[in-house]
């Protein structure tokens, strides 16, 4: 059986350890590998990387991973004969750990955003495309089940004209007061790459771009709603980043999108993530899982009349979209096609360049709400 080097950097963090260690590659080391196209199995052989020794250590030891390192300049990672370097640390560590890894003649898989600007987003994705690596940027939300029902409607003409779009996100995050936050608090300071835009908004940019089209321009509102929070060491810190951001953002085939992201909103919906698609033909909204739709045929017709009690149960006038096949973890999905790209060349557009369309998202979304202005997403040029 073939074998395939991995390099993963930043891996002792919750994604790291939790959706690309266990989920993804030790669940594709206890399946076999990964299969190729010719029928083949190739097995992932992860080195584990990151700056905490003690958790490599215990990582290594828990899941039987025997190659591990706390060399923070990659150097001796590097010099090895691993094929793939995978990159999870913070944003901003991020970019010097790509470069590296393509100066050493690694292909490179990395999560988003790929850089905390677009200037240097662009150059990686830039320096990337010239070199003779193959490259690729998590794009998990295009693999869970609700998008991916989503997908397979669009595919089949269910819309009609799409009208709009609507990304309802968040939830209630503590302060850390009473209760324990349930995220790290460099997630509300600005200076260590914190803020819901950045965290975010370059998912909404792949999960539009790939569904609907391109985005054209954004205006948006951010906010800091809760200006102070308790960190892990029960210290008071001043919340500098955005925890909550509001967008209008306008795509090709004149279709709007409104997204709305918060960390500070108590979730009365079915799913932490809603997206709703209006057509002439028909509605659907996808949760993380689920699917429902309501076709033009089965549209009611309400009146607006607010002096009589409401009588009619709009919820009842949805379908289920049903599963129709098994779904598996969309971290691990995108691993096995990275892989696949690499091992076989099979095609995988979900590269930098689309990385680099994320972050210029995100800094576009920063400078309309600065400016108070629409602002234009110019074609990407590399």
């Amino acid at each position: 059986m073939q074998e395939i080097g991995i390099i993963m950097n930043g891996v002792t963090g919750r994604m790291g350890t939790n959706q690309h260690l266990i989920r993804s590659i030790l669940a594709l080391r206890d399946e076999g590998g990964v299969k190729l196209p010719s029928g083949e199995r190739v097995m992932p052989n992860p080195l584990l990387v990151g700056r905490n020794e003690r958790k490599l250590r215990e990582l290594s030891e828990e899941y039987s991973v025997e190659r591990w390192s706390a060399d923070p300049d990659l150097e001796t990672c590097l010099d090895g004969d691993d094929e793939i370097y995978f990159d999870s640390q913070i944003t901003t560590r991020r970019p010097e750990g790509v470069k590296k890894a393509i100066e050493a003649g690694k292909h490179v898989y990395c999560e988003k955003p790929l850089a905390g600007d677009f200037e240097t987003a662009r150059d990686l994705a830039r320096t990337a495309r010239q070199s003779d690596v193959k490259h690729g940027i998590v794009q998990d939300k295009l693999w869970l089940p609700g998008l991916m029902k989503l997908q397979r409607l669009i595919d089949q003409d269910f819309f009609g004209e799409i009208l709009s779009v609507r990304v309802e996100f968040g939830y209630w995050v503590f302060t850390g007061d009473v209760q324990a936050a349930q995220r790290p608090s460099w997630n509300y300071r600005a200076e260590d790459g914190g803020g819901i835009i950045d965290d975010m908004f370059s998912h909404w940019s792949y999960v539009l771009e790939n569904l609907f089209g391109r985005i054209q321009s954004v205006q948006c509102l951010q906010k800091t709603h809760i200006p102070e929070r308790v960190d892990e060491s029960g210290d008071r810190y001043d919340a500098t980043a955005d925890d909550a951001a509001y967008a209008i953002v306008e795509l090709e085939d004149d279709i709007v999108a409104q997204l709305n992201s918060s960390w500070t909103v108590r979730v009365n919906r079915d799913d932490l993530l809603e997206v709703q698609v209006d057509g002439t033909d028909g509605t659907a909204v996808a949760g993380l899982r689920d699917c429902k739709t309501q076709h033009h045929s089965n549209t009611p017709k309400p009146e607006w009349n607010p002096d009589t009690p409401k009588e009619h149960d709009f919820y009842d006038d949805w379908t289920r979209v049903p599963n129709n096949q098994e779904f598996e973890n969309a971290f691990k999905l995108q691993w096995e096609k990275f892989i696949r790209h690499v091992v076989a060349d099979e095609p995988f557009p979900w590269d930098f360049t689309s990385g680099a369309r994320g972050v210029q998202l995100t800094e576009a979304s920063y400078r309309s709400s600065e400016e108070g202005k629409r602002v234009t997403l110019d074609e990407l040029e590399l």
